[in-house]
């Protein structure tokens, strides 16, 4: 495309997850499911911490945000990736592709801060039980879902202005949405710039919050060593090793995305990265919270007998 035409960049062509015409129905069908179990497990774990108030508490709070989450950002991904295994051409408009990349990084981003606060709701129970009620009133849990959120709005407006000025003279993208990393591969000019703005903000978001996160359950590990009874260890362990599980799945997959050099990993790599942190870990964390925990399991109990009455 001629220098001149870079401004006229209208669409794109989403090379998605494989050109082999036999596995496109077969993956719309599981990414179908994936996708609907998503849907249930998070507008369940959403409804079910919204309508027993025996789980109006500040853990119980993040964890229906962390569905929210989950449940958005999967739906930025997850329907235009269905259209596109049953449509011969899967074109996604300049505007569109923006849009997705903007939305998908505000909820990526939140996520990682929701989980941070997640694991410091964790170190006040059982570092300072006490004080819980204090630390953690109402307030400051809102206060603290409002600055994720911020977090998110700011990190995505900044990120997604810098591709914004990036003139494209390629239309196909290697990859089944519009994520940073290939779309910049698009670029005429020299993405250097964008390439260390990216690298800092992506690295100062998860090198950060997992830091905090090591902190706290560094605190919480020494907390639990400390208790005397066997089954104050376990009841301990118990309340954290869901989060645990959840932290390791996502902070995993986007590290290995996001604070690695371009040619360490192959196209196919990164696919399965990326699908893992779009479409399971959505899909896993009601899965998680739910089976692994008493408490949700014991009100889902008293409404199906409630149910049955």
């Amino acid at each position: 495309m001629a220098a001149e035409n870079y401004s006229t960049m209208t669409e794109f062509i989403l090379a998605g997850l494989t050109n082999r015409p036999d596995l496109q129905f077969p993956l719309f069908l599981l990414f179908l499911v994936l996708y609907m179990v998503t849907m249930v497990g998070n507008l369940g774990m959403i409804t079910l911490i919204c309508l027993n108030s025996q789980l109006h508490t500040p853990m119980y709070y993040f964890l229906s945000n962390l569905s929210f989450v989950d449940l958005c950002y999967s739906s930025v991904i997850t329907p235009k990736m269905l259209v596109n295994f049953v449509s011969k051409k899967n074109i996604i408009s300049y505007a569109g592709c923006m849009s997705q990349l903007y939305f998908f990084l505000v909820f990526v981003i939140a996520e990682c801060y929701m989980l941070t606060v997640m694991a410091y709701d964790r170190y006040v129970a059982i570092c300072h039980p006490l004080l819980y009620n204090v630390i953690m009133s109402h307030p400051v849990c809102s206060m603290l879902v409002a600055m994720i959120y911020t977090m998110g709005l700011i990190g995505s407006t900044i990120e997604t202005g810098l591709m914004l000025k990036l003139p494209y003279c390629e239309f196909l993208i290697n990859h089944y949405f519009c994520d940073i990393l290939p779309l910049m591969k698009l670029s005429c000019s020299s993405t250097y710039d964008v390439e260390m703005a990216v690298f800092f903000l992506a690295g100062f978001n998860i090198i950060v919050t997992s830091i905090t996160v090591l902190v706290s359950y560094a605190f919480i590990l020494s907390s639990i060593l400390r208790i005397s009874t066997i089954e104050g260890r376990s009841k301990a362990f118990s309340t954290c090793s869901s989060h645990l599980a959840a932290v390791g799945m996502f902070y995993g997959s986007t590290a290995f995305m996001y604070l690695k050099p371009s040619t360490v990993s192959s196209l196919a790599q990164e696919n399965v990265a990326s699908v893992f942190y779009t479409t399971v870990i959505p899909m896993l964390n009601p899965l998680i919270y739910s089976l692994r925990n008493k408490e949700v399991k014991t009100v889902v109990q008293k409404m199906l007998r409630k149910k049955q009455f």
